[in-house]
């Protein structure tokens, strides 16, 4: 059973991507970090930044272990820096 998640790219990631969210099916029980794995196959590059970047679920910041449910909103957020 597939489960579709809504996939929110922020910042620097939404400049090299050329776009705000994508639309993701992923089979039930897939992790963040297997998420992350088959958006660089389709976006890739969101492969040079993959490690660095910080994953927000429903709004609050998970690790890569966390699994996904039906529906639930995927933020990538890359690094920041400032001065």
């Amino acid at each position: 059973m597939a489960v579709h998640v809504q996939v929110r790219f922020f910042a620097s990631i939404r400049e090299k991507l050329h776009r705000n969210e994508a639309t993701c099916a992923v089979p039930d029980g897939t992790t963040v970090d297997e998420l992350l794995d088959q958006l660089c196959r389709a976006y890739p590059p969101l492969a040079a930044v993959r490690r660095a970047v910080r994953v927000a679920v429903n709004q609050e910041y998970v690790d890569l272990n966390h699994r996904l449910a039906d529906n639930d909103e995927v933020a990538l957020i890359p690094p920041v820096s400032g001065g």
